[in-house]
């Protein structure tokens, strides 16, 4: 290890330390400075571990949970990137926190979460022995571009990792395409048609025309958005077969689901400790990549019904007399399922939506009239109360307007200490769909009344 490497890893300890100190997360921003001393410090460090990197644009981090869980439930030595710092400053910075003054990693293997514009630049460096691509949706225009722009990001880094084999989504025909003109080994996870229950109207695609002759797509069956059994009518482009599939869901429930899964041709049950549709793709993405690894297809089952997804994903909180559940949103597919899951709760309960625009959250925030909020008029007879904060409260109350919840039935409360303290004192349920910046802010009041850790622990 070069004295500039050793350096760069001083200063970044030094960084982590005094952030934590004055109660920051010095997440991102020690990787950033030992960076400008060492440009390649994460390829030096990197080359001694194994690791399964997990990007796309929805389900990263509950993904890398469950990935995460695993490695714990077979007892390996391992490091994971779980406060949400994607970039490659925070990946650099967890990867020197775990390693020495000298740049020894005292652990085996890593669990990487990547953004996926940030792929390009950490690829080359972290060389991943598994790649999970989870799916890729229109999200945050002002930052990726168009969805095909974020393909071609993704595709780009995967040349910097040749030997890296593949976890594709087979049901995003986007996401798929990787593995046509790359030299990595691919494998695909998705959900087959058995297991998809038919849809009374078809969803707002991302990807409606072919990638190789843009001729119309065609589709036996769709499970939300652009995923489903697409097909091309003109040069036979299709849904590969998946060899970690989701056949059947013999339950989907408010606080958990069941399935069966067939695994390189065995069909298993599976529980997966979340609800709704899109964690079943995260379930199966999480057990292809766990026993492409080699630690087996079991332990990845077991880690499934084990796991906890906290940080705003699906997170439990105990406040009020029915509990409050956050469920972060970003774009109009993973709303569209929010609103979906949420069809699902029996009981009554109110629903918080924070809307804002903050660069990590896009500052385009037209999206919102693509997502399904017409869907919450179905559950008005469940739904007692919807309140709307964020920076955006009121584009967001004239959306949900628009979409038929009569004006008078929503309030506007931006400061979220009341917020949190009219949350605990609701009898029912609290749902509450923020944007990632408010989920931040707002997480942080909550744990401040009921507990919890911070993000970056």
């Amino acid at each position: 290890m070069s004295l500039q490497a050793i350096f760069a890893i001083l200063l970044c300890k030094a960084l982590r330390l005094f952030s934590r100190l004055v109660h920051r997360g010095g997440t991102a921003m020690p990787g950033r400075f030992a960076l400008k001393l060492c440009p390649n410090l994460l390829a030096l460090l990197a080359k001694d571990v194994k690791s399964v990197a997990i990007t796309g644009t929805n389900g990263k981090t509950t993904s890398a949970r469950m990935v995460e869980e695993a490695f714990a439930e077979k007892g390996l030595t391992y490091f994971a990137n779980r406060s949400g710092a994607n970039l490659i400053s925070g990946i650099t910075t967890e990867f020197v926190m775990n390693c020495s003054l000298t740049g020894r990693m005292r652990k085996e293997y890593a669990v990487i979460e990547c953004d996926e514009a940030a792929a390009r630049t950490v690829f080359g460096q972290l060389k991943p022995q598994v790649v999970l691509v989870t799916n890729l949706f229109r999200d945050q225009l002002d930052r990726y571009g168009e969805v095909t722009h974020t393909l071609e990001n993704i595709r780009e880094a995967l040349k910097g990792a040749p030997e890296a084999l593949l976890c594709l989504n087979a049901d995003c025909s986007l996401t798929a395409s990787l593995a046509e003109d790359l030299p990595n080994r691919a494998v695909f996870f998705g959900v087959d048609g058995s297991a998809v229950p038919a849809r009374a109207k078809p969803e707002i695609s991302d990807a409606t025309h072919c990638i190789r002759c843009k001729t119309e797509y065609e589709y036996d069956y769709i499970s939300y958005g652009h995923l489903g059994g697409f097909r091309c009518p003109k040069c036979g482009y299709r849904r590969p077969r998946a060899d970690y599939a989701v056949t059947d869901i013999t339950g989907l429930r408010a606080d958990g689901s069941t399935a069966v899964m067939r695994i390189r041709g065995e069909k298993k049950l599976v529980d997966v400790n979340l609800p709704a549709m899109y964690n079943l793709y995260n379930a199966a993405g999480a057990v292809a990549a766990v026993t492409e690894m080699g630690l087996g297809a079991d332990t990845a089952i077991q880690a499934l019904a084990r796991f906890k997804c906290g940080f705003g994903r699906m997170e439990d909180f105990a406040l009020g007399r029915g509990g409050a559940k956050m469920m972060l949103v970003k774009n109009p597919a993973g709303c569209n399922q929010v609103i979906e899951f949420l069809g699902t709760v029996k009981e009554r309960f109110s629903l918080v939506v924070c809307l804002n625009d903050r660069s990590a959250d896009g500052t385009d925030v037209s999206w919102i009239w693509d997502a399904d909020f017409e869907g919450l008029t179905a559950l008005s007879g469940r739904l007692e109360t919807l309140v709307v904060s964020g920076d955006r409260a009121e584009d967001m109350r004239v959306r949900i307007k628009y979409a038929g919840i009569p004006d008078s039935r929503i309030r506007t409360e931006r400061d979220y200490g009341k917020l949190v303290d009219w949350m605990a004192r609701q009898e029912k349920p609290v749902y509450i769909m923020p944007t990632y910046t408010a989920m931040l802010e707002l997480r942080q009041e909550v744990i401040k009344r009921c507990g919890g850790q911070d993000f970056w622990v």
